[in-house]
């Protein structure tokens, strides 16, 4: 059995069978890959699951072999300690939409250290953030364009989301129309050139809170 440290961004999880769960990660050793984690309870004092939502930062060991058709993790420890996003109902909302739009977009199994880079410290950004919290998916969505080598025909609001520093983001001002419409054009952008980012479940949940 073959062993590797890694860090990784948590996209998602199914669960399988009793105590099973299948992870999504976007790790900065093999790109994104999927794991097996056996003997979850998830009301259990002290459970992995835990540490395995949506955008949460870990670090780990993962294991693969032959005989396995999925890769294992061990000694699974946060990655970043979070201090405000599992606990503000608007950080938590834009992790888990953050983290589908990882999922849908990303399938490349080798790894991508400029998009890893960006989407780890993303993670940081947001739970530092203290205002604009409401025009950080959208920074998100335009900055993420950049490590997945997309380019964005100019526009003001693309303009200022590029050009801003994530902490100076309650700078722009934008209200509610205008992030609504900015962030459906940066949608149907990525889906011009990728089908699965289409359906966005999360959306609806986001719109709700923005």
């Amino acid at each position: 059995m073959k062993s590797y440290k890694a860090r990784g961004i948590v996209l998602g999880t199914l669960k399988y069978g009793e105590k099973g769960v299948v992870v999504h990660m976007l790790t900065d050793v093999i790109g994104r890959q999927s794991y097996m984690v056996q003997g979850v309870r998830p009301t259990a004092r002290g459970s992995k699951m835990a540490l395995l939502q949506p955008m949460f930062a870990v670090e780990y060991i993962g294991l693969e072999s032959q005989k396995m058709s999925m890769h294992r993790m061990k000694d699974l420890v946060p990655g970043i300690v979070l201090q405000s996003t599992p606990f503000d109902v608007r950080k938590s909302t834009m992790a888990l939409f953050m983290a589908e739009v990882l999922y849908r977009l990303v399938k490349e199994s080798e790894p991508a250290e400029g998009l890893f880079d960006f989407v780890w410290g993303s993670v940081e950004a947001l739970d530092a953030l203290q205002e604009g919290i409401a025009n950080f998916h959208l920074w998100f969505l335009a900055n993420l364009s950049r490590p997945l080598g997309f380019s964005p025909d100019n526009a003001r609001i693309l303009h200022d989301m590029l050009e801003c520093d994530v902490r100076y983001l309650g700078e722009i001002g934008l209200n509610r129309t205008q992030r609504v419409e900015f962030l459906e054009a940066m949608l149907k952008y990525y889906a011009y050139h990728l089908d699965t980012i289409r359906s966005v479940e999360s959306l609806r949940i986001l719109q709700e809170v923005f």
